[in-house]
């Protein structure tokens, strides 16, 4: 008889429990994740009305796998530039929850009696939101467009680097068995330096790879070698002391810069979903009901602190960082819920053996009930908001409107400050670079390069040497290379400000000598390095016209991967931006369409539609702020302004156009939706619209006016403006910006 390995009959079984139990779901309209979950707790070894698994260590193999299917999608879909993207808002908003998440979670641990360390692990598990969910729920709910899904999928961006972070601390944590600073701090610093250095070679060498192989990849190839360099990532994360989903996540991050990127996704997805649904499964599998039984009062009271610690909680972060009550409320009652990186978390605590047994089937326990309970959120938000402006005070919305209207309106960035943020990423960056390439030559290249003559090992030299030019550019760069000319410039002309600014350059230079001193002493005797430190100064100054070409092309290389992508995709044409809950939306005038030929005022899309017509675009020709009768052509490139609700009928009316790059040159000047408040003195209080000159100033049309809580939408031109007035614009970008610099400057 022909022997079948237990692991081939329990993946049978185990894939055979979750296709039944997720077409059931399926057809109740449940989420996936709770049928995946409920064929764990059916095969698992707690349950025994169907065959069990037989070797649980097997399955825990594959789950792990998944684990990292599932962090490497996620960085796919992550991107470092979303983070820089999603702006003040969402990281705000962010850090605001997670920081009270993991406080509560604690403290209703500790008011539980459990552990610190169970408490600990129950602050980060009810911490991080489920991505997978909020977006699955987005879809099914068709709201991804409106403002608050943006303001969502911000936070979810920051949510998955903070929950990284958090692994890395908890586990510091774990071995440590206690609070230690100096071990967290270290902890973090390791991250970042590691973060940084495989992010800057990962984008310097792989799109290069992937770009010169194209003609040779097809599906298969590139599969292999994206699946390659994902577990590659993991084998140089887990001898760095960090976690394999950590190197998952990076290396699809990196990916995801790619010009391959949209194409791996998508056949990665195969591949994750198996695995995740393995790893799913064996969550199911270590629930025990007679545990959750047990612990049903606990499990009770951590999902009614979830669901609503993480909406008020969101909501308050939101409203600090300047969003107004609806979007805020609706994004609160969005991420009421926890989800896979809970289980990654709680599966930590559990491997670390620092957690106890129960906290596992609790944190999945709270995460099935909260899952089933988001669509029913969301779809509460809106309704849950109209009751709670309907009692608030009216002076609260009043000061509310007014602190969302100060904090996006647009500040006036010193140059100290853009002087001071650029000196401190680039001195990081190049330190980090010229550290690493330092390491790297001493650990590796030396020990290869052994060369001896005369009884002297001359491949030190050697080493030395290539490790030398390596180096230079970077050297160059960070001592040397003009950084935020213009602010230095404007900062230079101020002689009082000359002697801080010359000490903020020397501090460049005393970084890099000490860096090429750190780079000696690896190689040689301290007297040696103290010596030859001041001869590798004096040459790359020597040099430095030559360094800066080939640092100028090392530059242009990292640019052009980093910015392929974007390059490829073009420019993302909808844009979320007012508290009026208002979007600029970019449209096709068609050769068929109905609106072809005639005026705005024959048209009356404000009348219809609500919409505002900000900027026509007629084959390069801007005409900004159209007026009624302006017509419409084929081929014209509308900007129009209007809410989620508006913008559903318009788009039934007029179908939203997805302009390319290559056929589209990029837009220098976009339109924009701006506000500004009317401060104390200011020179345009008391003044009429016309007399200002507005439309004239910005290229634009005013939109509306808040004052004491009440919105003028489409002001009369001769109305005018009171001190506290709150003014919406929309029209070109760079002279309403100078504009309200200009305004800013005057009050």
């Amino acid at each position: 008889m022909i022997h079948l390995p237990p692991l081939i009959a329990d993946l049978a079984l185990i894939l055979i429990a979750a296709a039944i139990t997720t077409l059931i779901f399926k057809k109740l309209k449940q989420p996936l994740v709770l049928g995946y979950i409920v064929a764990g707790l059916l095969v698992g070894q707690h349950v025994s009305l169907v065959p069990t698994v037989s070797d649980e260590a097997n399955i825990k193999i594959w789950s792990e796998i998944g684990v990292i299917f599932l962090l490497f999608s996620l960085g796919l879909e992550f991107s470092f530039k979303k983070l820089i993207k999603v702006g003040g808002s969402s990281s705000i908003t962010a850090i605001v929850e997670v920081v009270f998440m993991l406080l509560l979670g604690y403290l209703v641990g500790q008011l539980m009696g459990w552990s610190s360390m169970d408490s600990i692990f129950l602050g980060g598990i009810l911490s991080i939101s489920s991505t997978t969910i909020i977006i699955r729920a987005f879809e099914e709910l068709g709201i991804k467009g409106q403002q608050f899904a943006g303001l969502v999928f911000g936070i979810l961006v920051v949510e998955d680097l903070v929950a990284i972070v958090l692994l890395v601390l908890l586990s510091t944590l774990a071995v440590s068995q206690q609070f230690a600073g100096g071990e967290m701090l270290n902890s973090v610093i390791k991250l970042v330096f590691f973060l940084i250095a495989w992010f800057i070679t990962g984008i310097f060498f792989i799109p290069t790879l992937l770009r010169k192989t194209k003609k040779l990849m097809n599906e298969e190839t590139l599969l292999v070698t994206a699946i390659g360099l994902c577990l590659l990532m993991v084998v140089l994360a887990t001898q760095a002391g960090f976690s394999p989903a950590l190197g998952a996540f990076i290396m699809g991050s990196i990916l995801a810069e790619t010009t391959q990127a949209e194409k791996i996704e998508h056949l990665i997805k195969p591949v994750k979903e198996l695995f995740g649904a393995i790893f799913f499964v064996s969550v199911g599998m270590l629930i025990d009901p007679a545990m959750l039984v047990k612990y049903a009062l606990p499990v009770a009271i951590i999902t009614l602190v979830t669901l609503a610690g993480k909406t008020l909680s969101t909501c308050i972060g939101a409203l600090l960082s300047g969003q107004p009550l609806k979007t805020s409320v609706q994004a609160g009652m969005s991420l009421a819920q926890i989800g896979e990186f809970s289980f990654i978390i709680a599966q930590l605590g559990l491997s670390l053996k620092v957690t106890s047994d129960f906290l596992y089937p609790v944190a999945v326990a709270v995460s099935a009930v909260t899952t089933f309970t988001t669509p029913y959120m969301i779809r509460l938000s809106a309704p849950f908001y109209e009751k709670l402006a309907g009692v608030l005070p009216h002076r609260w919305k009043t000061s509310l409107n007014r602190y969302s209207a100060a904090t996006q309106t647009i500040s006036v960035v010193s140059d100290w400050k853009q002087l001071l943020r650029s000196y401190v990423v680039n001195m990081t960056i190049y330190a980090v670079v010229i550290l690493a390439i330092t390491l790297l030559s001493y650990y590796y290249l030396l020990p290869l390069i052994n060369i001896k003559f005369n009884g002297y090992n001359w491949g030190r030299i050697a080493s030395a040497l290539i490790t030398l030019i390596l180096l230079m550019p970077f050297l160059w760069a960070l001592a040397l290379r003009n950084i935020s000319s213009q602010a230095s410039s404007n900062i230079w002309e101020q002689k009082k400000y000359r002697g801080p600014l010359l000490l903020v350059r020397f501090s460049r230079m005393i970084l890099a000598v000490f860096l090429i001193g750190f780079f000696m002493d690896r190689f040689f005797s301290y007297s040696i390095a103290v010596l030859v430190t001041a001869g590798i100064i004096a040459l790359i100054f020597l040099l430095r016209h030559k360094i800066q070409t080939f640092y100028t092309t090392i530059e242009g290389r990292f640019f052009s991967n980093f910015n392929a992508r974007e390059a490829k995709v073009g420019n993302i044409n909808k844009y979320v931006l007012a508290p009026w809950h208002a979007h600029l939306a970019v449209a096709e005038i068609r050769p068929l369409s109905p609106v072809s030929g005639k005026t705005l005022l024959e048209l009356a899309l404000r009348e219809n539609f609500g919409i505002n017509i900000a900027l026509i675009n007629r084959s390069g020709q801007k005409i900004y702020a159209p007026d009624k009768y302006e017509r419409l052509f084929p081929g014209d490139i509308i900007t129009g302004i209007g809410t989620d609700e508006q913008l559903e009928k318009f788009n039934s009316f007029l179908e939203p156009l997805s302009v390319d790059a290559d056929a589209q040159p990029q837009d220098t000047d976009p339109i924009a939706l701006r506000q500004f408040l009317i401060g104390k003195k200011s020179r345009l209080a008391n003044k009429t619209i016309r007399e200002l000159g507005i439309r004239e100033r910005t290229r634009g049309i005013v939109l509306g006016v808040e004052r004491q809580g009440r919105r003028i939408l489409n002001p009369e031109s001769g109305m005018h403006l009171l001190e506290g007035d709150i003014v919406w614009i929309a029209g070109s970008g760079k002279k309403i910006n100078t504009f309200i610099k200009e305004q800013q400057g005057a009050n």
